[in-house]
């Protein structure tokens, strides 16, 4: 009960000390709790398991958005046996809770990556020693147990476009069955559509509370020209009240949706706090035959039968790759790690970048403040009822994708999505900072004289990022994070999109929608931006410079793409080129990001490569 307990300590902002929190709140919320856990959430956690065999025919490195996923599917063949390694251990009753997403980063559950201070282009210059910091699932359930649950799918255009550049079976046509196979959508207005389906795993819906605020979003969408739509559904361009991966009123990581219904399976084998090093390959018939990991502070063994996993993730899956061998020839050769099959691994680094703390001052008291939602009423509505503002999915209660002027002409392709929350980076300033690094000198200035104001926020963010950047090694020990560099900016038009994005979210605010509660913009500038007057493009460029933003969409790193494409890791099997037995399933094999967040997309790499998988060996598919 320990862990409920601190739940609630943190959901009242008091000590976690369960001593100090039962003193507080009412003994029986948290027997409530833990009631309501057992009862709502009737399947068991995964098994540990104590003794990993020598040998299974399928290892599955990576718990995560795509990992979990894999592993789940493969084990439907009775006869095959799945092993899956997962690096971190189990999610807890605090990430169950949508609104404290927050709190899950910069955690045990959390890599905590942070990006190398920029080369080419400036970048995160409000952060502490200008590096953003770079969250990722250590967690069986990966980063969908750190995430803010937004369930996007991208675009159209997106999928064909990966198809098109040679990448066959991945058109837009051909991935869709794989996002309806694994939806649940409990709102029944979604699923009388074909973009949407019952009876998946993953559960699907609106977070069932949201601030009146969220219904002034999607007002101003239609004043700016826009549809209110489903932006999963026939067309993106729209406006729409964000769908997430909650069941119930709590998260529905893929651990929970994937793993704990088939914890049973006596041919499946979950291993947690198992952090693989190396991938084991023969130098000579160059098959993946392995890996090494680390448990309980020794190196083990496993043999792997028919394949070898790689479901690390963008920053992960690079990395154990480019420790095995398998890499570019210059980089490894600088740790004289042996040579396998020379690749672009790490190459093609791209993510979705935006301006952090865009901040709108209205007068009325109707925005998400911490003083007025995290309280022992609040929460025993959420505990209760599985409702009320415990249940907002990170705080985002409204998505849109908007059209600059450098979008394509036909308004099917958008190129940039707004994330609205009614809150902002005061309403709970120790915990942004710490999420994002951002300087208090920064804070201070910018957003602590916030501290009792009603705010909201639009996140403007860039959907199709020209700037690439890049995963290396530092060094062949494993336990030595890699260098990443997003090399965010190095395109201009990447900027001037942004800043079209950001004049379309102040024109939200300016709409009649958001004018009955006299929004207007907060005008105070960053430190390092004073010399501009506000709204001119060299003040929201050296804005975006400083406070520059990711909600942590890495992608592509190990390319998808045919035998011509030079920069290709894997084929479109995603199987490793040069190497026999080992593929990459995950989002690091995109060709090119997504419009729109990455959780779904993964989720579905994951089903289709499961299935990619038992075609090649044999296996029916339905």
């Amino acid at each position: 009960m320990s862990g409920i307990v601190t739940a609630i300590g943190t959901l009242v902002g008091l000590s976690t000390n369960p001593v100090t929190i039962i003193g507080l709140v009412p003994v029986f919320a948290a027997s409530l709790a833990f009631m309501r856990y057992l009862h709502f959430d009737p399947e068991s956690h995964p098994v540990n398991v104590r003794n990993v065999r020598a040998e299974y025919d399928f290892v599955v490195v990576g718990g995560g958005s795509a990992g979990a996923v894999v592993a789940s599917r493969l084990s439907e063949v009775a006869n095959w046996t799945v092993l899956l390694l997962e690096a971190g251990g189990d999610e807890n009753e605090i990430s169950d809770i949508p609104s404290l997403a927050g709190y899950t980063q910069m955690s045990e559950m959390d890599w905590m990556y942070q990006t190398s201070p920029p080369v080419e282009s400036a970048y995160c210059l409000a952060m502490i020693g200008d590096r953003c910091n770079w969250p990722r699932g250590k967690v069986l359930g990966g980063s969908s147990v750190l995430n803010a649950m937004i369930y996007v799918r991208g675009n159209k255009l997106d999928y064909d476009g990966w198809s098109a550049d040679g990448n066959v079976g991945w058109s837009y046509d051909e991935v869709l069955p794989y996002f309806l196979k694994s939806e649940d959508n409990r709102n029944p207005y979604l699923t009388k559509t074909p973009y949407h389906n019952t009876g998946g795993y993953l559960t699907v819906q609106e977070s069932p509370w949201r601030t009146p605020l969220s219904i002034a979003f999607l007002q101003a969408g239609r004043e700016l020209g826009y549809d209110i739509r489903d932006c999963n559904g026939a067309k993106q361009t729209g406006f729409m009240l964000s769908q997430g991966t909650i069941r119930r009123g709590s998260r529905c990581s893929t651990a929970k949706a994937f793993l704990r219904p088939v914890r049973n399976r006596s041919n499946l084998h979950i291993a947690m706090n198992a952090q693989v090093t190396k991938v084991l390959i023969d130098p000579v018939t160059k098959k993946a035959f392995g890996v090494k990991f680390l448990r309980n502070n020794r190196i083990r063994t496993v043999r792997a039968k028919r394949e070898v996993i790689l479901s690390s993730g963008a920053i992960g899956s690079p990395h154990i790759l480019m420790l095995s061998g398998v890499g570019p020839r210059e980089d490894l050769a600088k740790f004289k790690i042996p040579l396998l099959s020379d690749l672009k691994v790490g190459h093609n680094l791209q993510d979705h970048i935006g301006l952090g703390g865009l901040t709108f001052i209205i007068d009325d008291p109707i925005s998400f403040t911490k003083s007025r939602y995290q309280t022992p009423s609040v929460i025993m509505e959420y505990l209760l009822r599985e409702q009320g503002p415990m249940t907002s999915l990170g705080g985002v209660e409204g998505l849109a994708f908007v059209n600059t002027k450098y979008a394509p002409k036909s308004g099917l392709w958008p190129d940039i999505q707004f994330h609205f929350a009614p809150s902002s980076v005061n309403s709970d300033g120790t915990q942004v900072k710490k999420i994002t690094g951002l300087r208090d000198s920064v804070y201070n200035t910018v957003y602590k004289p916030l501290k009792e104001a009603e705010t909201w926020t639009i996140l403007p963010l860039l959907l199709r990022p020209k700037s690439t950047g890049w995963v290396r090694l530092r060094s062949k020990d494993f336990k030595v994070y890699p260098d990443i560099n997003p090399n965010y900016f190095t395109h201009k038009e990447d900027v001037l999109t942004l800043i079209e994005g950001i004049r379309i979210a102040l024109n939200v605010s300016a709409s009649q929608a958001f004018q009955r509660f006299n929004s207007r913009p907060h005008t105070m500038p960053f430190p390092g931006c004073r010399q501009y007057p506000f709204d001119t493009d060299e003040y929201w460029e050296c804005s975006l410079r400083h406070f520059t933003f990711t909600i942590y969409h890495p992608t592509s790193t190990c390319k998808m793409g045919p035998a011509s494409d030079p920069d290709a890791v894997v084929d479109p099997r995603l199987r490793v080129y040069g190497i026999q037995g080992l593929r990459v399933i995950d989002a690091s094999i995109m060709p090119k990001i997504v419009s729109g967040n990455t959780n779904a997309p993964t989720i579905m790499i994951g089903e289709k490569g499961a299935d990619i998988i038992k075609e090649d060996w044999g296996i029916p598919v339905r």
